[in-house]
């Protein structure tokens, strides 16, 4: 199957910015905001984030991990941080591709056990193949592809691309 590529480095960091702004925009009322990736490039986009919006705000940024198996989102889902860290905070859940939405909802359920004061997610590519009744609240981009198609986003040391195959 033939590889494009359908980001570039200067183009996600312009779509991390603005996703930034976005998530500051949505908790202009909160001192706090967590920022939980999911691993593995949820986590490193996640941190992405973290950083650009640490250069553009006051607000205190707790960056966390999620760790899941994908395969089998319900069993033992793990964080970075204690779980009531996140109790009556806002939440934003990052992962680098949105497809079938998974993934996303069964980090989500995770977080339902305690009280937070709202959940919001994150993708840098959302392919809308939803199964899940789940949806970005923040977006890269969207990107129509069939299912037999496959989104990889690529992190190296110096930068960051997306590829559908």
């Amino acid at each position: 199957m033939l590889k494009k590529k359908i980001l570039e480095n200067t183009q996600i960091l312009n779509k991390i910015k603005r996703i930034s702004l976005q998530i500051i925009e949505s908790n202009l009322d909160r001192r706090k905001v967590i920022i939980c990736g999911i691993e593995k490039n949820g986590a490193l986009l996640a941190k992405i984030i973290c950083e650009e919006l640490n250069r553009i705000s006051k607000k205190n940024i707790i960056f966390c991990t999620m760790k899941m198996n994908k395969s089998n989102p319900s069993e033992n889902i793990q964080l970075s941080i204690d779980i009531n860290e996140c109790e009556d905070e806002s939440v934003v859940i990052v992962d680098d591709v949105l497809s079938s939405g998974k993934t996303l909802t069964y980090a989500l359920k995770h977080f339902l056990d305690i009280q937070v004061e709202s959940i919001k997610t994150a993708v840098l590519v959302n392919r809308s193949h939803k199964k899940f009744p789940i949806s970005a609240d923040f977006k890269g981009i969207n990107l129509s592809t069939s299912l037999q198609n496959r989104v990889d986003v690529v992190f190296t040391k110096d930068e960051i691309e997306a590829f559908l195959f």
